[in-house]
């Protein structure tokens, strides 16, 4: 596409912790993933201009493994040294809680036996990802919005931003096609696109960066069979065609 024909612009909005459970989670040598370079793979046709990832910091945790707080840290620093990509933190939140059992048993009087346990929950991560989105909508600063989630909780932003504000929405989807939010694709994008693990084993971080603060190690735990970083930078010059689009 030459100059006087140039490619529409996309904002994209990742939902960190989705991501991560949807593709990320035990597949550690997907972890160092370089999402400016994502975005441009699943993206072909569109000029990405900003990438705007949603995360929750990590705290240790008794019987967990007590390094990955230093590994998310690491990854942090890695993503702010791509310049069309912005970090927003939110935090778990850890509260004890007296809940039913499951599946459920009954006491003496007939009533749910009920036991204290120790609840994590994400805070923050959807409700700022649903302000950006809105706030960049209505500024006009794309011409697509592209969110990356298979949370339904991102149904109402996603409405808004179409039927209120009158822009193009894309949904990419960390799932297979069959597997989607149907709350999600039932909102009207313009398109559903998924990533699949060939689009993360394509598009790693080089195992050193360095920022003002000095080198950033990718995490041996980390490590895999994935592409080395300049076979990656080659896949990432060359996207794949738009393929993988669904019908919403």
């Amino acid at each position: 596409m030459d100059d006087a024909d140039p490619k529409p612009t996309a904002s994209v909005y990742v939902d960190g912790f989705n991501l991560y459970r949807r593709l990320l989670e035990g597949h550690p040598q997907h972890k160092w993933l370089d999402l400016e370079a994502l975005a441009d793979r699943v993206l072909p046709d569109y000029q990405v201009s900003s990438i705007s990832y949603f995360t929750a910091i990590i705290k240790a945790l008794p019987g967990k493994d007590p390094s990955s707080p230093q590994r998310q840290q690491a990854y942090l620093r890695a993503l702010a040294t791509l310049p069309r990509t912005e970090i927003y933190r939110g935090k778990f939140r850890i509260d004890p809680r007296v809940m039913p059992l499951h599946p459920t048993v009954l006491d003496a009087d007939g009533e749910p036996k009920r036991v204290k346990v120790k609840k994590t929950e994400e805070k923050g991560s959807d409700v700022a990802l649903a302000s950006r989105l809105l706030i960049d909508a209505m500024k006009g600063v794309a011409d697509v919005y592209v969110v990356c989630t298979n949370d339904s909780d991102l149904v109402m932003p996603m409405r808004l931003a179409q039927e209120e504000l009158g822009r193009q929405v894309g949904l990419l989807s960390p799932m297979e096609p069959k597997r989607a939010s149907n709350e999600l694709k039932q909102t009207g994008p313009i398109w559903h696109r998924q990533i699949t693990p060939e689009d993360l084993a394509a598009c790693q971080l080089p195992d050193q960066l360095k920022d003002a603060r000095g080198t950033i190690r990718r995490p041996e735990k980390w490590a895999g069979n994935s592409e080395s970083p300049a076979e990656a930078g080659l896949s990432n010059q060359e996207p794949k065609p738009p393929g993988g689009v669904y019908a919403p």
